[in-house]
């Protein structure tokens, strides 16, 4: 495709973004479309995120968001969509007559990815690994399904105050200080981008767990989800919940358009090399 003028930017802002695949997955589907738009990655430090924003609002500009801006997003769009406040995080933003909107995504990827591994039944008890933009997603869809929640954090002081607004938001939410018998683990931690990193929880503090999401997606699968089939639990790594948040994506930049996942799928295996 030849950039010319006229061809729309979006973009992914994040810090870091080096390692995002939005960029692969939603130029095949422009491609495949033949939609005149590109999609780039931006590297925005928390203190350039203001004038990033201003800049995306003044030249009508859309995209996603990923860590750690997605909550200091969310809090400086102007209009959001209700799982948006509902989350308190915002990964999908588009300019409607000169206005930042904000919209969250996740909580589809998540339960579609959930779906996919078999888990999301009514009565689940989960346990969510962290305390970010992503694991809020991942209580709100905890929410919908009706599942109780544990959450675990390194940060003792941030799990309290996840559990109390996870509460707040309608699932019964504890937090997890050791071994908590769950139905399902999900990591929404960064742990697992690099080959070095420490996984993200102990297997002997998740006795019972049949079904993991690790919202990491690395070539090859992640350590952890390795690890995890080696123990017979059945997991994925988050190229599926990147797939399905990203067609939701789609559909609020291209309104009028299908988003092809049978095109981004296989654009996000390929370039993990799968």
């Amino acid at each position: 495709m030849e950039i010319n003028a006229k061809t729309r930017l979006l973009v992914v802002i994040g810090d870091p973004v080096a390692h995002s695949l939005s960029p692969a997955m939603h130029n095949a589907a422009f491609r495949a479309l033949g939609l005149d738009a590109v999609y780039v990655a931006l590297h925005v430090t928390a203190d350039a995120l203001p004038t990033v924003l201003a800049m995306q609002r003044t030249t009508g500009g859309a995209g996603n968001v990923t860590v750690p801006h997605k909550e200091a997003v969310e809090g400086s769009v102007t209009r959001k969509t209700d799982v948006c406040a509902r989350v308190g995080a915002c990964n999908t933003f588009w300019t409607e007559d000169g206005a930042l909107v904000g919209d969250n995504t996740d909580v589809f990827g998540v339960s579609q990815a959930l779906e996919r591994i078999g888990a999301g039944q009514r009565q689940e008890r989960w346990l969510v690994i962290g305390t970010g933009g992503s694991a809020r997603a991942a209580a709100v869809a905890a929410a919908d399904h009706g599942a109780t929640l544990f959450v675990r954090s390194r940060d003792s002081e941030r799990a309290r105050r996840f559990a109390t607004w996870a509460n707040e938001v309608g699932v019964a939410t504890r937090v997890a200080n050791g071994p908590v018998e769950v139905d399902v683990a999900i990591n929404t931690t960064p742990l697992g981008l690099a080959g070095h990193d420490p996984l993200p929880v102990d297997f002997n503090h998740i006795p019972g767990a049949q079904k993991a999401l690790d919202l990491v997606y690395a070539p090859g699968e992640t350590r952890w989800v390795h690890s995890l089939r080696q123990r017979g639990i059945t997991a994925a790594d988050g190229r599926e919940m990147l797939v399905q948040q990203g067609a939701a994506a789609f559909a609020r930049f291209f309104p009028d358009t299908a988003a092809p996942t049978e095109v981004m799928r296989p654009a996000v295996n390929r370039a993990l090399r799968a």
